[in-house]
């Protein structure tokens, strides 16, 4: 008898030590559901709904999705995502070129270099994009000023919608290089320096080492780096909107799938509609994701 009861009170006790973690995860899975899952049901849900002007809602069915079929403005919206994101990610190869010059041995003044090259990054978006505007002016601007001192006349960068596009492009590029020159700083000096010893011992030279031993060992943080600056990339916004403004007549050639999104919802006031383009966006985001994921398998080197 005295057996059982130690046996189910050392029962009880377990049930309660196991409850602990789930306590303590408690509060981090509430925001994960309120802040991540919930928005998602309910944009799900929206999408077949069509909203009146004082907020009445109605059921619609899947036209939501066939008017996204149909609207002109979706393919061109994703393609200039799709050639923002692109350019950006040209930023990794030429952040993993400064972040290995700044990571010689005998460099001086390297941490001096290092917060210079990350004020950007905690700059607010908006100011930098006022700035870079100003920069791209198509009179006063230093490019076009610069441009005119070899005979060049300059093209207008914020109106015209391809040269709008690169010029956003140019400027996210140059915002998306300090986080990754920091992160690829940090796996640099994660290498063993007995590699490096190793090599020179072998008689490689320092592009050949830089091929051999740099490239592979970084390449969890280039693959890190590629998944987030993707990410960000497809959510192109506050650059748009600040440099290129809303009264631009190139904003209808030149705007991003999040920037549609909000046109929808908060000028059109159709938030069932926007709801589709936001879940299209979480679609394109999700593919590319799990794509990278798959492909890691060949490239990425964890030892």
């Amino acid at each position: 008898m005295s057996h059982d009861t130690s046996h189910d009170t050392s029962r009880r006790r377990r049930s309660r030590d196991g409850l602990w973690p789930l306590v303590f995860l408690a509060p981090l899975m509430i925001g994960v559901i309120v802040f991540y899952f919930w928005p998602i049901l309910a944009t799900f849900l929206n999408s077949f709904s069509s909203f009146g002007p004082f907020g009445d809602r109605s059921f619609a069915g899947l036209e939501n999705y066939r008017a996204l079929l149909s609207d002109t403005f979706v393919p061109r919206a994703v393609l200039n995502t799709a050639i923002y994101t692109a350019i950006v990610l040209l930023g990794i190869p030429i952040a993993v070129g400064v972040a290995s010059l700044m990571n010689q041995k005998g460099l001086r003044l390297t941490r001096f270099y290092q917060v210079l090259f990350f004020l950007p990054a905690v700059s607010m978006p908006v100011a930098v994009a006022l700035v870079w505007r100003m920069i791209f002016n198509q009179e006063f601007g230093v490019v076009n000023w610069a441009l005119s001192l070899v005979g060049i006349e300059g093209p207008y960068w914020i109106t015209a919608p391809w040269w709008a596009l690169l010029a956003v492009s140019i400027v996210g590029l140059w915002a998306s290089l300090p986080l990754a020159i920091i992160i690829l700083s940090a796996g640099l000096q994660g290498i063993p320096s007995e590699l490096y010893e190793a090599a020179q011992l072998d008689g490689a030279s320092a592009l050949r080492q830089f091929r051999s031993v740099t490239v592979p060992l970084l390449t969890p943080s280039i693959f890190f780096l590629s998944i987030i600056t993707a990410i960000n990339g497809f959510q192109l916004f506050d650059l748009l909107f600040a440099m290129m403004g809303q009264a631009n007549p190139a904003m209808a050639d030149t705007q991003s799938l999040v920037y549609l999104f909000y046109s929808e919802a908060f000028r059109q006031n159709d938030q069932g509609y926007a709801s589709v383009i936001a879940l299209l966006i979480l679609l394109i985001i999700g593919v590319f994701t799990l794509l990278q994921f798959r492909m890691q398998r060949r490239w990425v080197h964890y030892e």
